[in-house]
């Protein structure tokens, strides 16, 4: 099973980093890794194409030029270029524990789609973090918040680990789908813009089209770096699409992944080889 790893960035370089450190240290890498970049500055670029130099992988850089907060759309355009069959999504500010693709990979069952949990951590450790770059989390740590997501044990995760039908909780910080999957409802809705809802959105078309939730616990570990909260000037807008797509039971939105798979901006040359490749 080919593996693509697919993270969301915007302008935090510091951040990306360390997640793409996270990676790269993982003891079951991924086939590939998409950066959905929804509009960053070179600096972005410069620090990818640093890391890349030493990547065990090859990194994509999937970028889309900033014109506000379109994240599902940038999440399409990753997808487009993904040659993996399973796709995992992760935001580019969150630290991976060591086994969080082996475990996602373990997870992954026909028929489902699998949603993992974060630990949260505040803003003095996130700090701490970015300034000694730091790659490892634990229970122990300071300003860890919902420490029991940071126990990782195989027998834990068999016993609570769960499907079920509903949308609480979802989060596409640590979650996994299907390439296939992600076509049959033609990916990440583009009608939202700003903040909120485009995740849950999806999982319901995901769900109204026979694909079942599972929430996996105690394995796939992420630490989700402090941020300010995004806007949520957009929301009640969102919330009326999310609306539509629940009482209309749709399995399709109009405007999204196929918008981009004949986007024939995607040249070999967006793929960044690992520097013994080069």
């Amino acid at each position: 099973m080919r593996t693509s790893l697919i993270i969301t960035t915007y302008n935090w370089k510091e951040a990306l980093e360390l997640s793409l450190l996270s990676i790269f240290k993982q003891s079951q890498l991924p086939d590939e890794v998409i950066i959905a970049d929804d509009g960053s500055d070179n600096a972005t670029k410069e620090a990818i194409e640093r890391l890349a130099k030493d990547s065990p992988i090859p990194l994509i850089h999937s970028w889309q030029q900033d014109k506000g907060f379109r994240l599902a759309r940038s999440r399409n355009k990753a997808i487009a270029k993904s040659t993996g069959e399973y796709l995992i999504f992760i935001d580019g500010d969150i630290l991976l524990e060591q086994h969080f693709i082996a475990d996602h990979n373990l997870a992954a069952k026909a028929g489902f789609f699998v949603q993992g949990t974060r630990v949260l951590l505040n803003k003095k450790t996130t700090q701490h973090i970015l300034e000694h770059k730091k790659l490892r989390v634990c229970a122990c740590t300071l300003g860890v918040g919902n420490r029991k997501n940071c126990l990782r044990s195989n027998l834990l995760s068999r016993l609570f680990s769960f499907s079920s039908k509903n949308l609480t909780g979802i989060r596409t910080c640590n979650f996994a789908i299907w390439r296939n999957d992600a076509l049959a409802v033609n990916g990440f809705n583009e009608e939202f813009m700003g903040w909120g809802r485009e995740d849950s959105e999806l999982a319901v078309r995901l769900l109204n089209n026979g694909v079942r939730r599972q929430n996996i616990r105690f394995n796939a570990l992420a630490y989700h770096l402090y941020h300010p909260a995004n806007s949520r000037k957009s929301l009640k807008i969102n919330d009326t699409i999310l609306a539509n797509t629940c009482d209309n039971q749709l399995t399709w939105c109009n405007k999204g992944l196929s918008c981009h798979l004949q986007d024939s901006t995607f040249h070999p040359n967006d793929r960044i080889k690992p520097a013994k490749e080069n």
